[in-house]
C-alpha cells in the first residue's frame, strides 16, 4: 500500500548554506509557508540566528552543522533531522563558496573546493534525502545554479559547477518523477549578498558604486535581493508546482543579467 502523503503543515524542509543570504531568506520563507525547517551550515553556531528568527515567528526549526561534501556528515545530519523534525521531503541545495580567479591563476585547491561544496554537496544531500521523498511519494528538490553557468570571467570553477547542477537537476527530474518528486534549478543573477560583496572586493571596486553599476545593466533596473530567490523557491516547492520539473528558472531581472 502506498503511504499517505504528508500534510503541508507537517512537511519538513532542509536548506543548506542557510546561515545568511539566500539560504537564510529561503529558510525563513519556507517556515512562513508552514514547513518545519532544518538550517544546515558548515558550523552549527552560524545557523542559530536563522533558527531563532524562525522560532520567533512560531515555527519549528533546528540548526545543524555539516560539511555537505562529506558523506558521513551528510548522512548523520539527515538522520538527525528526520529524528528531530520528521522525514524531510523538501531539499534546497544552496550551500556554496567562491574561489574566483583567472584560469592561469586558479589553483587545484580553488577548483576542488568549489566542486566539493556545489556539486558533491548537492549530490550527497540529494542522495541522502531522496529516500524520504520516495517513501512519502512526494518531494521537492531545488538546486541553486547561477547565471554564471552561462560563463563568467574569473569563475571557471564556479561557472562549471553551476552549469553541471543544471544537468544534475534534469536527471533527477527524470529519475524521481514517478515517485511524485520534482526537481528544478534556480539561476540567480546579481543578488546582494556577502558573496557578491566578496566579488566586488576581489576586483577592487567599492560596494555601493558596484551595486549601482550592476543594477543599471539589469532590465528591471534594480539589484536582486535574497527574498527574490526565496519567493521562487516557495513556488517550486508548493503543491501547485507539481507539474513543473526539470526546469532552470533564471531569476535575474531579465533574460541574462
Amino acid at each position: 500500500m502506498t503511504q499517505s502523503r504528508p500534510a503541508p503543515s507537517s512537511r519538513v524542509a532542509i536548506v543548506t548554506g542557510a546561515a545568511r543570504g539566500i539560504g537564510a531568506a529561503t529558510a525563513r520563507r519556507l517556515a512562513e509557508d508552514g514547513f518545519a525547517v532544518a538550517v544546515i551550515d558548515l558550523k552549527e553556531d552560524d545557523a542559530r540566528a536563522t533558527v531563532e528568527a524562525i522560532e520567533a515567528g512560531g515555527q519549528r526549526a533546528v540548526a545543524v552543522g555539516a560539511d555537505v561534501g562529506d558523506g558521513e556528515q551528510v548522512q548523520a545530519a539527515v538522520d538527525r533531522i528526520a529524528a528531530e523534525l520528521g522525514p524531510p521531503v523538501v531539499l534546497v541545495n544552496n550551500a556554496g563558496v567562491t574561489r574566483d580567479n583567472l584560469l592561469f591563476k586558479m589553483t587545484d585547491a580553488d577548483w576542488d573546493l568549489v566542486m566539493h561544496v556545489h556539486l558533491r554537496g548537492s549530490f550527497l544531500m540529494t542522495r541522502a534525502v531522496q529516500k524520504h521523498m520516495v517513501d512519502a511519494q512526494w518531494g521537492r528538490v531545488v538546486n541553486l545554479s547561477s547565471t554564471s553557468a552561462l560563463g563568467n570571467r574569473g569563475q571557471a570553477n564556479y561557472s562549471t559547477a553551476k552549469a553541471a547542477l543544471q544537468g544534475f537537476t534534469k536527471t533527477l527530474a527524470i529519475e524521481l518523477g514517478k515517485f511524485g518528486v520534482t526537481a528544478n534549478a534556480i539561476a540567480p543573477g546579481f543578488i546582494v549578498t556577502d558573496m557578491t560583496k566578496a566579488t566586488a572586493a576581489r576586483i577592487g571596486q567599492e560596494w555601493e558604486p558596484y551595486v549601482a553599476a550592476r543594477a543599471a545593466a539589469i532590465p528591471v533596473a534594480r539589484a536582486g535581493q535574497p527574498e527574490d530567490i526565496a519567493h521562487t523557491v516557495s513556488f517550486l516547492v508548493s503543491e501547485g508546482a507539481g507539474f513543473v520539473s526539470g526546469q532552470v528558472i533564471y531569476v535575474a531581472g531579465g533574460p541574462r543579467a
